[in-house]
């Protein structure tokens, strides 16, 4: 067996060792209404919170927390930022790389770990073989060497009670990688996959959990997405100072764009698009 042989073989031993530590999906519907009555239609309501400056002086917390559930992703600073974008997390959607870097870049505003209430669900979109490591360390309660996931490694175990009692995994949902490749290679399809920059590209971790919404939800609103008028808002409603969203080449925004207001148009999201939008609406 070639060398590359060997370690596909070894990659698949490991994804099948996670895979048979996670217990199945229940059939039963995953969201329930917080509060239906007898014989009511009550939907369930989402709000996807993404990062954007949009968000920014918005005063949209009360509304965003009035919803359900409430979905988060990536570096999702709460404190200090509540009356802009709530302070309820009820799904936090994550890959390794994403929460890696958002601990680095934001331990100093106070994103030092991924939310840790004690009912939120996690959605791990298993980008590639970092996230499979991970997990395989977390099962075991082994540190994986030289990463900077090693105090959030630990606080997450430390957080479902895996100290001292068998590690529970109801509330942690794996995405699977066929679902994150079709999103990138047919439904948001970029231009991007036709150039020399094709190995780049892939959907942003707030579209994959947007969509994971759309799929789990009955009423979905969308807040702190990239909207038509982008450039007028900073990147990140948590910026200490204003900084323009760049466009890198890793993700395709502008697509994104699009898909978000189709979807508005056509009753499938609420777009939070502003205090501007807002008004004209009314």
């Amino acid at each position: 067996m070639t060398r590359k042989g060997k370690v596909e073989a070894l990659t698949l031993l490991v994804i099948q060792e996670i895979l048979e530590k996670f217990p199945p999906v229940s059939q039963q519907q995953i969201l329930l209404a917080a509060h239906p009555q007898p014989g009511s239609s009550h939907c369930v309501s989402c709000a996807v919170v993404g990062n954007g400056g949009i968000l920014k002086r918005s005063r949209m917390g009360q509304e965003i927390d009035s919803h359900d559930y409430v979905f988060r992703v990536n570096g999702a600073l709460i404190n200090g930022y509540e009356q802009d974008v709530g302070a309820r997390t009820s799904f936090y959607g994550f890959t390794f790389y994403s929460l890696a870097t958002s601990l680095k870049l934001l331990r100093n505003q106070g994103f030092h770990q991924m939310p840790m209430e004690k009912d939120i669900h996690y959605l791990h979109f298993l980008e590639g073989h970092k996230d499979f490591e991970w997990l395989k360390h977390m099962l075991r309660d082994q540190i994986m060497e030289k990463a900077v996931m090693e105090r959030p490694l630990r606080r997450l175990g430390e957080s479902f009670g895996w100290r001292n009692q068998p590690f529970s995994l109801d509330r942690y949902l794996l995405i699977h990688p066929d679902l994150l490749r079709y999103v990138k290679n047919r439904f948001l399809r970029s231009d991007i996959l036709d150039t020399i920059n094709w190995t780049l590209y892939r959907p942003s971790n707030g579209a994959f959990l947007l969509l994971t919404a759309i799929q789990l939800c009955d009423q979905v609103s969308a807040y702190g997405f990239i909207t038509n008028d982008f450039h007028q808002f900073a990147d990140h409603y948590y910026d200490p100072e204003w900084k323009k969203m760049f466009l890198y080449l890793n993700h395709d925004f502008i697509l994104e764009k699009r898909l978000w207001k189709q979807l508005h148009n056509e009753g499938i999201i609420q777009l939070y698009q502003g205090p501007k939008a807002i008004t004209q609406q009314n």
